[in-house]
């Protein structure tokens, strides 16, 4: 764990969608550190800085100048799926509180007026139900299709000055 980052991913992954897999601003943290190795002779690298549970973050209040919140998306799939191995799985009894819990602790490690990236996909869940789960609707967001069954989303949220911790 670096304190003097500005930038942390709470579930990394494999860190699909960075351009600098390596950025030293930014703290990579996930559940799980492994390689997996598929049928098909691929192999998936899950390597954060930090193993962690975004539901339970190491790390102090108002650290960071920006979160970027990238969650499982899909709860109904196979645990040795190709999804779910690349990208984890939701639970499908407690993924309302698991998110909103994830998305508590994204705003307790911001700075006041720091900016949290929320993506989502809606394969198994639409974003009206996610933002009904965290209680908080973005300031913005974009849509990007991918099929015509889901798309992913991009959702910005900003820290308010005059708050606590959440």
């Amino acid at each position: 764990m670096n304190e003097k980052k500005k930038i942390l991913d709470v579930a990394c992954g494999s860190k699909k969608f960075w351009f600098d897999k390596s950025n030293k601003e930014v703290e990579f943290c996930d559940i799980r550190k492994e390689n997996i190795k598929l049928c098909d002779g691929r192999t998936i690298i899950i390597n954060p800085d930090t193993v962690c549970d975004f539901r339970n973050l190491p790390f102090r209040d108002n650290q960071y100048y920006l979160v970027v919140f990238d969650p499982p998306h899909i709860k109904n799939i196979g645990e040795k799926a190709f999804m779910a191995l690349t990208y984890g799985r939701l639970n499908k009894e407690t993924w309302p509180q698991d998110i909103k819990k994830g998305f508590e602790e994204c705003m307790r490690v911001l700075k006041p007026n720091g900016v949290l990236i929320f993506k989502w996909n809606t394969h198994d869940i639409k974003v009206s139900e996610i933002i009904h789960a965290i209680g908080k609707e973005p300031l913005f967001g974009h849509k990007t299709r991918a099929t015509k069954r889901s798309s992913t989303h991009w959702l910005c949220f900003m820290k308010e000055e005059n708050t606590d911790v959440k």
